[in-house]
């Protein structure tokens, strides 16, 4: 956070209304859900056999207890009412995700702690009155935790200071384990909890859930199926596997977000932002389909990983990686799934979905940002692999600046420097609406100076 933004004032009355709103609330709910498992016969458990040398450290309860503290800290430190008004959302939303999952599929923790004496033990005692064997996974604690780390360690400065603060918040996350409040499941779907309440609720840009509309166009449609037959096929070989097939359950969450994407949020579900990275929350949640996104880049651009010079000041090619930006000026980024190293560089992103034509007023935009861009030198305008998205980037710009009277010559100009991209009939027709759209603007323009 820049400490140079002024804080708001009144602030500390909007977070005293939250917590009034969501004190009685998790005490409602979570003892709700509680007292109903308790009705129930069929509550089973999911615990590895490793699971049974977990050591039991009764100090730990001290941190464990600590996170109901900082819950209530973290509303003194939102500097404005947008970024106080996400994080409670935040917290409610973990709460409402975490307690659903206990009512439709609640867990037993199996393991019988021994009787405990002292401060610790009268910790535990307290800790017991109110929280019940069951409710387990996700781990309300650890997604709280995510979204409380998150905010603290927004608003903390000095190498010191973040050190303590992130030793203290992993403490937390063991400590669920240490005092044997949770099994080992409940961390990771916990966690995943926690980020996808972070994605949902940004500090910056709209909310996925605000923002969500149904695409328009079939191909969309036809992406969005495919990446949810990946998520449906992940989540069933983790199923009747189990076992470390388990985590198979991330890259089927990953695989949906992004098929999700498709269907009906766009590019910005991505949450690429202005300086080339992603979210922490869209970094952890898209992980696996990132590194796949990545590979899958790599190895179609690895007999021609360098950019090609369309024009003199514009080159074309794939996401650069460090180091390999050294010769332009500026950088044009058409990708919406991968984070990119601006390299100090000036740089401006324009995401569009891949295997996705990009509207006229898209590719009019793209081609103003890069006659924009190449008066700082020379510009490499770039996608995943810098053959489709960027390509019809760049045949915009010729088409729009007078370098070519049509599409075709301007496929055919591109292709002379760069032979492998790949433009298909959806986008062609994207050109072709732009051409027709920038003839009417200048001829637009044209009478109202004739007009005066």
């Amino acid at each position: 956070m820049d400490a140079s933004v002024p804080r708001e004032t009144g602030l500390w009355k909007r977070g005293v209304l939250w917590l009034l709103l969501l004190g009685p609330l998790f005490f409602a709910s979570y003892g709700f859900a509680n007292w109903l498992t308790t009705q129930r016969d069929d509550v089973g458990s999911l615990v590895f056999a490793w699971e049974s040398a977990m050591p039991l450290w009764p100090w730990s309860i001290v941190p464990y207890w600590s996170i109901d503290l900082l819950y209530g800290l973290s509303f003194l430190l939102p500097a404005t009412r947008r970024e106080m008004d996400r994080h409670a959302l935040r917290l409610l939303s973990a709460q409402l995700i975490c307690v659903a999952c206990f009512l439709l599929w609640p867990l037993r923790f199996t393991f019988e702690r021994p009787e405990l004496s002292g401060v610790f033990g009268w910790m535990f005692d307290v800790l017991m009155g109110f929280d019940k064997p069951f409710n387990q996974a996700p781990s309300l604690h650890i997604a709280l935790l995510v979204i409380i780390w998150v905010m603290f360690a927004r608003h903390t400065q000095g190498v010191l200071l973040r050190g303590l603060l992130h030793g203290w918040m992993a403490l937390i996350g063991l400590s669920v384990l240490t005092t044997w409040q949770h099994n080992f499941i409940d961390l990771p779907t916990g966690a995943l909890a926690g980020w996808l309440c972070v994605w949902l609720w940004p500090t910056e840009g709209r909310s996925p859930l605000l923002q969500a509309s149904l695409a328009r166009t079939a191909q969309r449609w036809r992406l969005a199926l495919r990446y949810s037959l990946g998520a449906a096929l992940c989540s069933a070989m983790a199923v009747n596997f189990g076992g470390a097939w388990l985590w198979l359950f991330w890259p089927a969450c990953a695989l949906l977000l992004v098929a999700l994407n498709y269907a009906c949020i766009g590019a910005e579900g991505f949450q690429k932002q202005a300086n080339g990275r992603l979210s922490q929350a869209a970094l952890w949640l898209f992980a696996p389909y990132l590194a796949g996104a990545w590979l899958n880049s790599r190895l179609w651009t690895r007999h021609h990983p360098q950019p090609d010079q369309i024009v003199d000041g514009i080159w074309l090619g794939r996401l650069p990686g460090t180091g390999q930006a050294q010769a332009f000026n500026a950088l044009l980024d058409l990708c919406t799934e991968l984070p990119v190293d601006r390299q100090g560089k000036v740089y401006r992103a324009l995401p569009w979905l891949d295997l996705c034509a990009p509207t006229a007023d898209a590719c009019l935009q793209a081609a103003e940002a890069i006659e924009a861009l190449r008066q700082q030198g020379p510009l490499l305008v770039c996608c995943a692999l810098g053959y489709s998205r960027s390509a019809t980037a760049v045949a915009a710009w010729l088409l729009r600046y007078g370098h070519c009277a049509d599409v075709p010559a301007a496929l055919q100009q591109i292709r002379q420097a760069r032979p492998q991209i790949v433009l298909g009939l959806a986008q062609l027709q994207a050109l072709q609406d732009m051409l027709q759209l920038s003839t009417e603007v200048r001829s637009a323009a044209l009478e109202i100076v004739h007009g005066h």
